[in-house]
């Protein structure tokens, strides 16, 4: 990292994970996890199949509490915190398998991502006092501008079931419904699994947007490396649930740890001389 890097990121980060870890029994998911993220940034985290990555999410969501290790979130500790608290405090999530409600229209979905900022007691939603009315008014038309940042299509189809819609503009509905929660930092799980090479350069559209207009600090999980390698400030590698490499996206191609752990480590000539001789 350059000393324009450094000095660009002394001072206190939006998050930072001090030597988290998280064992399920004898397994030991997430080992020692430092990582911070600076406002602004884009950072991308990386691995093999099973290396930990949506584990790191759900310790800093508060789906999973960590069994050491410290979680900041501007200084203050979200670890115990429940999953809504954590929301409240700033951070939002999408999740690698679409979560939307298929039985509720895709306005409906995105209002559902409010609830936190909503004030309404249940006997004043009960007799629809000005304050309900008013708050719910506002609501709607937050949530119409939410989906209006992803273009007209969701607009002239907020009216319909979810379930009726594409992959990808699921996924749109899924990060609209996010931000209605209002975060600092939104974390995307896979925001272009199952998206053709179209459809995945518009998602990386979005998120660059969501960073330069809605001044988000995103923390991406994506097994696409073109996808983060384009669109990183800097990417994590985790591997064994070790985190084996950080840097900038072309330092962590370059890594000889990085390559061995998504092709496997090189066989030295003295293993490949052997192989030949057994042949």
């Amino acid at each position: 990292m350059s000393v324009e890097q450094v000095r660009e990121h002394s001072g206190q980060p939006l998050l930072d994970l001090k030597n988290v870890s998280k064992q399920f029994g004898g397994l030991a998911a997430v080992q020692d996890m430092d990582l911070q993220l600076w406002t602004g940034e884009i950072i991308s985290v990386i691995g093999p199949n099973g290396a930990g990555k949506t584990t790191v999410f759900n310790l800093i969501t508060g789906i999973y509490q960590p069994t050491s290790g410290d979680i900041l979130l501007e200084g203050r500790t979200v670890v115990g915190l429940t999953p809504d608290r954590v929301l409240r405090r700033g951070i939002a999530r999408t999740f690698q398998n679409i979560r939307l409600f298929n039985n509720m229209t895709v306005l409906e979905n995105v209002l559902v991502g409010q609830h936190t900022h909503l004030s309404a007691s249940v006997l004043g939603s009960l007799f629809r006092t000005p304050h309900v009315r008013h708050e719910e008014e506002t609501a709607r038309e937050r949530a119409v501008e939410l989906l209006s940042f992803f273009g007209n299509e969701l607009i002239e189809r907020q009216d319909e079931y979810v379930v009726n819609l594409s992959y990808a503009q699921k996924r749109r509905v899924e990060i609209a419904r996010a931000l209605g929660a209002r975060p600092k930092l939104l974390l995307l799980d896979e925001p272009t699994a199952g998206m053709n090479e179209m459809e995945t350069l518009e998602a990386v559209k979005y998120v660059r947007r969501l960073r330069d207009e809605l001044d988000l600090t995103i923390l991406l999980i994506e097994h696409k490396l073109a996808v983060t390698m384009g669109i990183s400030d800097r990417i994590a590698v985790l591997d064994y649930g070790r985190k084996i490499a950080e840097g900038l996206p072309e330092e962590v191609r370059r890594d000889e740890r990085v390559i061995a752990a998504y092709l496997g480590k090189p066989k030295t000539t003295e293993q490949q001389t052997t192989e030949q001789g057994v042949e």
